[in-house]
């Protein structure tokens, strides 16, 4: 498997919660082979990847779908955890064509907007019950 089908898998078996970029994920398969877990070769002007013994032997000792343990431990579910992406991603879109396209006044009320935004996220966690 190369890089770019480890990303699509990730993004398909995490309900779409987790797409890591490519900035992560091949520095991480590099690390993973200077360990001797994987092994990558070239084929058809790919690098493709699979695990070694040793990475065999370490898959084994870990859960065999660790994207489904997060929902049921007290932390957030992946709805939620997909929700917040999808939020996180329209503000994105949003802040992206207010600095690119907005005056000079737009554009500081727009950084402003996101660091109020961080602001009132932080006093959330201060209240106290």
């Amino acid at each position: 498997m190369h890089g770019y089908e480890m990303i699509t898998e990730l993004g398909e078996r995490t309900g779409g919660a987790w797409r890591p970029s490519p900035g992560s994920v091949y520095p991480t398969l590099q690390l993973l082979e200077e360990e001797g877990l994987i092994k990558g070769q070239e084929a058809s002007g790919k690098r493709l990847f699979e695990l070694t013994e040793a990475g065999r032997a370490e898959a084994a000792g870990g859960s065999a779908s660790p994207w489904e343990e997060t929902a049921g431990r007290g932390g957030p579910g992946w709805e939620s955890i997909q929700e917040v992406g999808q939020a996180l991603g329209a503000v994105d879109q949003a802040i992206r064509q207010v600095m690119t396209t907005g005056t000079e006044e737009q554009r500081a009320k727009g950084l402003a907007v996101l660091n109020d935004a961080r602001k009132k996220l932080y006093l959330i966690l201060a209240e106290s019950d």
